[in-house]
């Protein structure tokens, strides 16, 4: 596979794995809240909420995969563990670091969620919340389709949905299902 190939698709993964997480996101508030979404039942939109995250992850790491193996990106292995050491970019390329890691913890909990109980596990899956602006300001600082109007249109989307998920989410009337 040529490196354009390559670079064209690591970039497309972490375009669409933005997209998934902010989704997730949204999806992740309305299954805390335990109301149905449109005409799905609760265990629809949590089924959803967890295929899409599963999805996310799939996608950051073919996004990680494909950089790391194109020769333009210059990503070195110590790139995928301590942040902003990068050549290109160190600070936004640091930034995808550190998402990447949050995830990780956010997936490690999810697998051991039976395990941990739903406080330990509620607790670190608010990580996501802090996951979700680090991906998407690595997504503004370190993308090379930032100038682009199809890009921009596409992070203002994901902005709004992840926004508006959480205005309802912190709005007073908001009331979560302990079961979930």
């Amino acid at each position: 596979m040529s490196s354009e190939a390559l670079w064209a698709l690591g970039r497309g993964n972490g375009i669409v794995a933005l997209v998934f997480m902010s989704l997730s996101v949204a999806l992740g508030i309305a299954t805390r809240s335990g109301r149905p979404l449109l005409a799905l039942p609760r265990f629809g939109v949590a089924d959803i909420h967890r295929f899409v995250a599963l999805a996310a992850v799939l996608l950051v790491a073919l996004h990680f995969g494909l950089l790391f193996m194109d020769p333009y990106a210059k990503l070195k292995l110590i790139d995928t563990v301590v942040p902003f050491l990068g050549a290109y970019r160190p600070m936004w390329q640091g930034l995808g670091t550190v998402a990447v890691d949050l995830l990780i913890v956010v997936v490690i909990t999810s697998l051991l969620r039976h395990r941990l109980g739903p406080r330990v596990f509620r607790t670190v899956h608010w990580t996501a919340y802090l996951l979700w602006p680090i991906a998407m300001a690595h997504a503004l600082g370190n993308g090379t389709d930032v100038g682009h109007v199809w890009f921009t249109a596409i992070a203002a989307a994901c902005g709004v949905v992840v926004s508006a998920s959480l205005a309802w989410r912190l709005r007073a009337n908001y009331t979560e299902y302990a079961n979930v």
